[in-house]
């Protein structure tokens, strides 16, 4: 893998000597964990970021699925990012058409997690207004770490108890049934769960884009073409004036770009 831009705006760029070496060789879990590392959080703090995959001619899935377009390389960047985080954030629809599973505890991120205080694995919040899910499935009946639901406060009682009895924490971000992003930003900060990370879909992206939440996109190009009317990796409501993000790196693998834009 190749380093097209530097990491952080100390970091050098290769030198050229090194330049064949680094695109012949497989980058270790501990370079890409470097390379994608969270910036410092105070305690009251939080960063929420999100990590996508996009065609060249802008789909996020190929046949409602996001693994079409992904790659080997897209999957251990995929998971780097989900071990160096406190909790990943999906949508009731994701859960349903990726077929979630609970996050899994990896010996090779293991000391990096204890020296940081965190957990052997991250949390899952899945975030819905309905609750329509299957609380047996594994996500929430036999996590390493227990899974939270995001919701409303007008959300469906009896759906809000029967997640309860299933031992799934619930999360009340919002006055009606839908999600505020802000407030489910806050409340998972104030679990302790401050390094935040969305999965998707792209609908749920899209609140949080509009909502102004987000603080950084990983994002993976993949040099393929679909045509089709796939989604966009965000959908949803306009905003009024386009965020502006700077880039913090791009990295590069067959083809793949790896890239990363975070809040000027």
């Amino acid at each position: 893998m190749r380093r097209l831009f530097p990491v952080t705006d100390q970091t050098s760029a290769p030198d050229p000597a090194s330049a064949k070496d680094q695109a012949d060789r497989e980058w270790s879990l501990d370079e890409l964990a470097e390379a994608y590392a969270y910036p410092a959080i105070g305690p009251d703090g939080h960063w929420l970021r999100a990590n996508m995959v996009s065609t060249l001619d802008g789909a996020a899935q190929h046949d409602g699925r996001s693994q079409p377009i992904s790659g080997e390389t897209d999957m251990r960047i995929f998971g780097t990012l989900r071990a160096l985080a406190d909790v990943v954030v999906v949508g009731a629809e994701t859960v349903r058409l990726e077929g979630y599973r609970p996050a899994r505890a990896r010996e090779a991120f293991a000391a990096r997690r204890e020296a940081a205080g965190q957990g052997p694995a991250p949390a899952i919040a899945v975030v819905t207004a309905s609750l329509d899910l299957d609380f047996s499935l594994p996500l929430f009946a036999s996590p390493l770490v227990p899974t939270l639901v995001v919701t409303g406060a007008g959300a469906p009682a009896d759906r809000v108890a029967q997640a309860r009895a299933a031992g799934v924490e619930v999360v009340l971000a919002g006055e009606g049934a839908a999600v505020d992003p802000a407030r489910a930003v806050r409340g998972l900060a104030e679990r302790g769960l401050r390094r935040q990370l969305i999965e998707g879909g792209p609908r749920l992206l899209g609140q949080f884009v509009a909502a102004d939440a987000l603080d950084e996109l990983c994002l993976t190009i993949s040099p393929t073409l679909t045509a089709g009317d796939a989604q966009r990796i965000s959908v949803g409501p306009s905003v009024t004036v386009p965020h502006r993000l700077a880039p913090a790196c791009v990295l590069e693998e067959a083809g793949f770009l790896f890239t990363s834009y975070r809040r000027i």
